[in-house]
């Protein structure tokens, strides 16, 4: 039993989900980066109101608007605009 925990934990680290689940901002060339309107657009479908973009170590942070009326700051990816981690605002 707790060899099946075992392996089934090291497949979850080293799987590519895990990868995209990660909160680290990746080193991508800036000429490579998404543009602020396309990660606006990007949010916007996803439910959040953005009401201002910055870079923040390699990364797009969004200060936004959830669904729920929240504030939030949501970290992209810079090249493929994938969510990073969303911190509420306190």
């Amino acid at each position: 039993m707790k060899t099946t925990l075992i392996v089934a934990g090291i497949i979850a680290v080293l799987s590519p989900a895990a990868a995209l689940a990660s909160d680290e901002c990746p080193n991508v060339p800036r000429d490579q980066w998404m543009s602020d309107a396309a990660i606006t657009e990007k949010a916007k479908g996803m439910g959040y109101d953005v009401r201002s973009i910055k870079v923040d170590d390699g990364c797009l942070e969004a200060y936004a608007m959830d669904k729920d009326g929240k504030r939030v700051e949501v970290y992209f990816h810079p090249g493929t605009g994938d969510v990073l981690r969303v911190k509420a605002d306190d």
